[in-house]
């Protein structure tokens, strides 16, 4: 069984076919998969399929592309990471890819989101773009290892990714390294101890090959694994095995519910 770390099925184009995507993760052997926030705004959306859905979990926060809405903070996201089946904060994080200028803002929110981890006492989902430095920095600031969490769908150096298991935090990878040109990503992806891996579909987006360019949903996970399999030489049960360990090891709360 596989476990789909972080894609977003209540967005529209998976929500309105939710029956199906549930169906084709069970007959793809996806057992559970993680729903993660990107604003408050929808976070009742994602509770919603969490309580209609025994394998569905949530997480809150609010990504750090969007620039114009209400800023979050801390007792905020700490009140809903009471919810039952909430068992991360984020995603949060830096881009500097797709935003430039004054991002102090998104510095802060980045801080802000570390801070209710630490309180709320679960772990982070971190979403890093062409930020190594200030990424890696924030976290040692702020004690983000004493929360823990995963560098989410991670494209960035394997020197960034050894600093954030040094840290304490897991390295998740999603489709992406099964496209032509992401020879220096699969580099990273056999460096990497599979005892740190998680893996994910980032649906809708990001289908891996063979459905690239078509919509992705949480089925599509076990194309991550075949490939890590594939690049690490190991099989394809032993890499859902550990990543489905690695996920339950992370994610604690899960095993209450």
């Amino acid at each position: 069984m596989y476990i789909d770390s972080h894609c977003h099925i209540n967005f529209p184009e998976l929500n309105q076919k939710i029956d199906e995507v549930l169906k084709n993760m069970e007959s793809n052997k996806i057992s559970h998969a993680l729903c993660v926030s990107v604003t408050l705004d929808k976070i009742n959306e994602i509770l919603n399929l969490t309580k209609q859905y025994s394998n569905i979990y949530a997480s809150v926060g609010v990504h750090p592309d969007y620039e114009d809405i209400k800023e979050p903070d801390i007792d905020t996201l700490f009140k809903y990471s009471k919810e039952e089946k909430v068992v991360a904060i984020g995603e949060t994080g830096l881009d500097y890819f797709r935003l430039k200028g004054d991002l102090s803002w998104q510095r802060d929110r980045f801080r802000t989101h570390i801070q209710a981890a630490i309180k709320s006492k679960l772990p982070l989902i971190i979403h890093t773009r062409n930020a190594q430095d200030d990424t890696i920095s924030i976290m040692k600031d702020e004690g983000a290892n004493s929360a823990t969490g995963v560098m989410h769908c991670f494209t960035e150096s394997y020197d960034m990714a050894k600093k954030a298991i040094d840290l304490g935090f897991y390295i998740s990878f999603s489709g992406i390294i099964t496209f032509k040109n992401a020879e220096t990503l699969r580099e990273t992806v056999k460096k990497i101890p599979i005892e740190n891996i998680l893996i994910e579909t980032d649906s809708p987006y990001l289908a891996p090959v063979p459905n690239r360019g078509k919509l992705n949903e949480p089925s599509n996970v076990k194309y991550v694994a075949e490939k890590i399999a594939e690049l690490k030489g190991i099989s394809i049960e032993d890499v859902a095995e550990i990543t489905t360990n690695n996920f339950f090891k992370l994610f604690t709360k899960c095993k209450t519910l």
